[in-house]
């Protein structure tokens, strides 16, 4: 990711922060920079900001650009875990450990390879290096995911993911007892600004809202259930750090000493509800707990005993 900065030395009269951006950064559009800003990739004296910010006299601005390279995206024989599909749709089952599509440093592998080579009926709103994926979920979180399959139905649900109306469930094993049967986590998310590739609980940022529920306490962890009513970058594990209950195995925002030897957060998707494009009836489709995490909490109950 390359880092452009930009200190405001002289006054300028009631400027936008995009239009500011716009006359500077003369190879982005202004979309694209406003776009940026949405994403939280801009801070202004290490805080996020929104497009209408005013800038002045001193402002230190920090633009994070992702420094992309055209990919050349291979069908390959990879399994997919399908769910259901029809003509619009498609759910997967995406296993812990795979990336949802080619970035720099994993072009081969990933769930768009594997779409790629199962249809060639995939929505091209988000481009070439992105047939069809209209959310993503971490690498190494397991769980479901939706995949348009034309345009038309690509927009429909990316307006629904944008109106916080799709029901996402989430089951998540994180560090610790939790006291409370029940809670909400109602917190502003944006860009860490000591750490740009974290995001964090801060002042300025976008509203996150993630409600949890106790399934199960064990000796020194708890099983929770989260739905989630927005849908920030890493929402999840910010939020469970943010309490003191980050998640177990999560290599960013966990524990520096992990107790067990895994392969990533313990954080499974484990339900997705929605309109369905074109049918126009509510849909939800669930996942069984992967193997992974029946694993763990098998080990955890017995420990208990």
């Amino acid at each position: 990711m390359k880092e452009e900065v930009f200190l405001i030395e002289e006054c300028v009269d009631d400027e936008r922060v995009d239009k500011y951006l716009f006359r500077s950064l003369k190879t982005l559009s202004r979309s694209y920079i406003q776009k940026l800003i949405e994403e939280s990739n801009v801070l202004v004296n290490d805080k996020t900001i929104k497009s209408k910010y005013k800038i002045k006299k001193g402002d230190l601005i920090k633009v994070y650009i992702k420094e992309t390279t055209e990919i050349e995206v291979k069908a390959e024989n990879v399994y997919l875990d399908i769910l259901y599909e029809d003509d619009d749709i498609i759910i997967v089952n995406k296993e812990q450990g795979m990336v949802v599509h080619p970035a720099s440093g994993n072009h081969d592998g990933t769930l768009v390879n594997a779409l790629v080579n199962h249809s060639s009926n995939l929505s091209k709103v988000n481009g070439s290096e992105r047939p069809g994926i209209v959310h993503r979920i971490d690498k190494d979180t397991s769980g479901v995911l939706v995949i348009a399959k034309n345009d038309d139905s690509h927009c429909i649900l990316a307006d629904q993911f944008k109106a916080h109306t799709i029901k996402r469930e989430y089951y998540a094993l994180v560090e610790g007892v939790l006291k409370n049967d029940v809670g909400t986590i109602d917190t502003i998310i944006g860009r860490n600004p000591k750490q740009k590739i974290k995001f964090a609980v801060v002042e300025e940022g976008k509203r996150a809202i993630t409600h949890y529920e106790v399934l199960e306490r064990y000796e020194n962890n708890t099983l929770v259930r989260c739905n989630l009513e927005t849908g920030r970058t890493h929402q999840i594990r910010v939020h469970m750090a943010h309490i003191g209950h980050p998640l177990v195995g999560d290599p960013v925002y966990g524990y520096k000493k992990q107790r067990f030897k895994l392969k990533g957060q313990m954080l499974h998707a484990k339900s997705l509800g929605f309109i369905h494009p074109t049918k126009n009836q509510y849909v939800k489709f669930e996942s069984n707990l992967p193997e992974y995490f029946i694993k763990m909490v098998t080990r955890l109950k017995k420990s208990c005993k």
